[in-house]
């Protein structure tokens, strides 16, 4: 009674001084339901003092939803869930998550359910009260303060409908949704995006039912995902060989197509597919007229099944924000297709796959609707994409594959509920339920609790091992980030300043060098003669795996001593005297003296490969006799010589070649053998000039 009595006085006293009215403005039906909480005595009855105000009123809503008193909602968590996840210092918020879970399952069957605002007020109601569950953390605002939710309320709920948010690529998402919010997430802001969700489904729709597509369809029932071309002021054109020619894109879950458009009609189209493991290379690519290579706007595609690669070109007046999205999309199915090839995923598991993809693509789409300001990096936004970036992103595959295979059964009904009254969410289920059809069936597939209470991809109170995955990868792609961010810092322009930074760098390499050089040339014959005998005895006695092994250990200990000696960040950088600035000509003079040199090592590497071409042929017959009495006497050393001699005897020819018993003789040896070489002939070249009887246009 006590606890009733400081209940209802506590609910009195919020109603009197509106105290709630934080939450939603000037939501009148929450304040509404806040004083029918008030008021009714079933309402007190069933209010949990270990939730907060804004989680109470979440839960009751939850509660109506499944039919179901609050009170025994509680004794089902109470029943079902571990101890460890009903420890008091987390028992509020997974309770919370118990509730919101089970009522989202529940609530996306009915059809229509993106419109109806009392669906999108609770999705973000329960974010807000996931940020504060429990009373104890209840939240002090000013009256007038907007309400917001940060990016693991956002995470942790909004993956709970499949199509809203995905859990790898949901941080992502946030940071589109807030980038112009502070990294803080509005309801406004919200409801517009869940507003683009719908148009995106309606457009898809539409596509889906045109039948100017049906031309492109095929037996098998493909899903048409995207379309362009259609509109003569964004023409698309497809570039094969020296032909060009304007049509129209379709994008489906199973290949890209191509039709060319005529005077009144479209061709036949051309399909690419992206299903099959034809080695496919799908990347950007320049285009220009004549076979330039001047404008960034262009997707290639390249398998095995063509003789040679299409390129498909998006114009646009500035920026390549199209050929973005379309590169984007396209390698988002491709990647899925790779995933459901490598895990060798069959069945009602190959859709699902597939639709995660495709919830991915109507993502993108709404936000492009909502997003005018800055373009959107899309690759970060579809799953199989980012997977495809991220430092470990294998393994979130392959986490997300035995999830897949453990978790995901067949059913004959849309939707099921498992032992533990949890209702199984999946992306196919919910591409279903938007009246879309996969591989001409429509089932879903139910997610069965495995020693939690699992909701599709999250579970309550703890990390499924697909978010453990993403955990892991999101920490090393910060690590990597850093990284990149350093080597984006330190990059400078100009040849002349790059080759100075370059000197700076191997200078400890050209010092090391340069005493060898000094060793090998006697000219200090008393340290030549020391660094011979050491480096003779070390070969004879077998310990050159010692020595190198000795070596590795001076380095890391020289490693180590550096970190503890040299803490200040100065003494880390590297300092560069720059070169005196060159204007634009002479960069220009600089760029071809080193494209001239780079040619002239070239020639100089294929004349060398060419006389080596004219020995092996015998084209200068008493060369090559030599060469072959010498690589028979080579032979010979190398099958009956043990090898630690072999080292020997070419460490003592290669060192004491200078020094001053041999000096004579080297020269005179060297001289012989440049007088030889240059005496070999090249073998002879003649280039032929390829037929091109390709159609120009």
């Amino acid at each position: 009674m006590a606890v009733a009595s400081k209940t209802r006085n506590m609910l009195e006293g919020l109603v009197r001084d509106s105290s709630f009215k934080w939450l939603l403005g000037s939501r009148a039906s929450f304040d509404e339901e806040f004083e029918e909480m008030g008021r009714s005595p079933s309402a007190q009855k069933n209010w949990i003092p270990e939730l907060s105000t804004v989680a109470n009123i979440v839960v009751r809503r939850c509660s109506k939803i499944l039919e179901m008193p609050t009170s025994e909602l509680q004794e089902s968590f109470n029943r079902e869930a571990s101890d460890s996840i009903k420890h008091p210092s987390v028992y509020a918020r997974n309770f919370l998550e118990y509730c919101c879970f089970r009522a989202l399952a529940l609530s996306i069957q009915a059809s229509g359910h993106l419109s109806d605002k009392r669906f999108r007020r609770l999705t973000y109601d329960m974010m807000v009260a996931w940020e504060t569950p429990t009373a104890a953390n209840q939240p002090v605002v000013n009256m007038d303060e907007d309400v917001s939710v940060g990016v693991e309320a956002f995470s942790r709920v909004a993956p709970a409908v499949p199509l809203i948010a995905n859990v790898v690529v949901s941080e992502n998402l946030f940071e589109v949704l807030t980038a112009s919010t502070g990294g803080r997430l509005h309801f406004f802001v919200y409801d517009k995006y869940i507003t683009g969700l719908e148009r995106a489904i309606k457009r898809l729709k539409a596509q889906t039912e045109s039948s100017l597509l049906s031309a492109s369809r095929l037996s098998k029932g493909e899903q048409i995902l995207e379309v362009d071309g259609t509109v003569t002021t964004q023409p698309v054109l497809e570039h094969v060989g020296m032909s060009t020619w304007p049509g129209r894109l379709i994008l489906t879950d199973h290949a890209l197509y191509f039709e060319a458009l005529r005077v009144v009609s479209y061709d036949k189209p051309k399909r690419y597919d992206l299903s099959e493991d034809l080695k496919q290379i799908v990347k950007p690519e320049l285009t220009g007229p004549w076979g330039t290579r001047l404008f960034d706007k262009a997707v290639l595609y390249k398998s095995i099944s063509l003789s040679e690669p299409v390129v498909v070109e998006f114009p646009e007046l500035k920026g390549h924000g199209r050929r973005d999205y379309w590169l984007a999309i396209i390698r988002e199915i491709l990647y899925a297709h790779r995933f459901i090839n490598k895990f060798q995923i069959k069945g009602m598991e190959r859709n699902e796959a597939l639709s995660k993809a495709v919830l991915g693509i109507l993502r993108v789409q709404a936000l492009q609707e909502i997003t005018s300001t800055a373009p959107l990096k899309c690759e970060t936004l579809l799953m199989f994409n980012l997977c495809d970036q991220l430092p470990g992103g294998d393994l979130i595959l392959e986490a997300l594959a035995n999830m897949s295979s453990s978790q995901l059964d067949r059913t004959n009904s849309p939707r099921s509920v498992d032992g533990s009254g949890m209702h199984s969410v999946s992306s196919l289920a919910m591409v279903s339920n938007l009246g879309f059809v996969f591989g001409g069936s429509s089932s879903s597939l139910s997610s069965p609790s495995e020693g939690g209470l699992v909701l599709g991809e999250i579970a309550v109170g703890q990390l499924t091992s697909l978010e453990r995955a993403i955990k892991e990868s999101r920490n090393s792609y910060k690590k990597v980030a850093v990284a990149q961010a350093t080597v984006d810092g330190v990059k400078v322009d100009g040849i002349d300043t790059n080759m100075a930074v370059m000197k700076e760098l191997l200078l400890p390499l050209t010092e090391i060098g340069n005493w060898l050089l000094s060793l090998f040339s006697w000219d200090d014959p008393l340290k030549s003669l020391m660094f011979c005998l050491v480096g003779a005895f070390i070969i004879y006695r077998g310990l050159l795996g010692y020595a190198v092994a000795l070596m590795c250990i001076f380095i890391a200990v020289f490693m180590v001593l550096t970190k503890y000696l040299n803490q200040e960040k100065d003494a880390q950088k590297v300092k560069v005297i720059a070169p005196p600035p060159m204007n634009t000509m002479e960069q220009l003079l600089a760029v071809q003296t080193a494209i001239s040199q780079a040619e002239g090592f070239i020639q100089d590497g294929n004349i060398v490969l060419l006389k080596l071409r004219a020995l092996m042929m015998s084209i200068y017959p008493r060369a090559s006799e030599k060469l072959a009495v010498t690589l028979l006497v080579s032979a010979l050393v190398l099958a009956f010589l043990p090898s630690k001699y072999i080292m020997l005897m070419v460490f003592l020819e290669a060192f004491t070649r200078y020094s001053p018993p041999r000096r004579a003789s080297t020269e005179r040896w060297m001289r012989r053998l440049r007088e030889w070489w240059f005496s070999i002939p090249a073998a002879p070249v003649v280039l032929e000039r390829e037929n091109d009887d390709r159609k120009r246009k």
